[in-house]
C-alpha cells in the first residue's frame, strides 16, 4: 500500500546523499512530479486496460495527490506549502538557467 511513498522517499534520499546539494534535491523533486503527471496523463488517455491498471496500481497521480492521500488537516496544508515553495525554487533555478543561456 505504501510502495509509492517508499519509492519516492528512497529516490529523494539517494539524490540527497549522492549529490549533496539542495538544488539537486529540488530538481529531483520536480522531475519525479513531472514524471508522475505524465504517467497520469498516459493512464487517462491511452485505451490499453493492461497499461492503465499497471500505472494506476504502482504510481500515484502526482506528489500532490500523495500528500492528500496520506495526510489530512493541518499537516497536508503544511506539506502543500512546502511543495509550492519547492516548485517556486525550481522555477527560480529554471529561469536563472534560461537567462544564462540567452547570453
Amino acid at each position: 500500500m505504501y510502495i509509492d511513498l517508499l519509492v519516492i522517499v528512497i529516490v529523494l534520499l539517494i539524490v540527497v546523499f549522492y549529490f549533496r546539494r539542495f538544488s539537486n534535491f529540488v530538481y529531483a523533486f520536480a522531475i519525479i512530479d513531472i514524471f508522475l503527471r505524465i504517467l497520469d496523463f498516459i493512464e487517462k488517455n491511452v485505451p490499453v486496460p493492461e497499461l492503465k491498471s499497471l500505472i494506476k496500481q504502482y504510481f500515484p497521480d502526482s506528489i500532490e495527490a500523495m500528500i492528500y492521500h496520506y495526510t489530512d488537516g493541518i499537516l497536508s496544508t503544511i506539506l502543500m506549502w512546502v511543495y509550492v515553495v519547492l516548485f517556486c525554487i525550481f522555477l527560480g533555478y529554471t529561469v536563472k538557467i534560461f537567462i544564462k543561456r540567452k547570453k
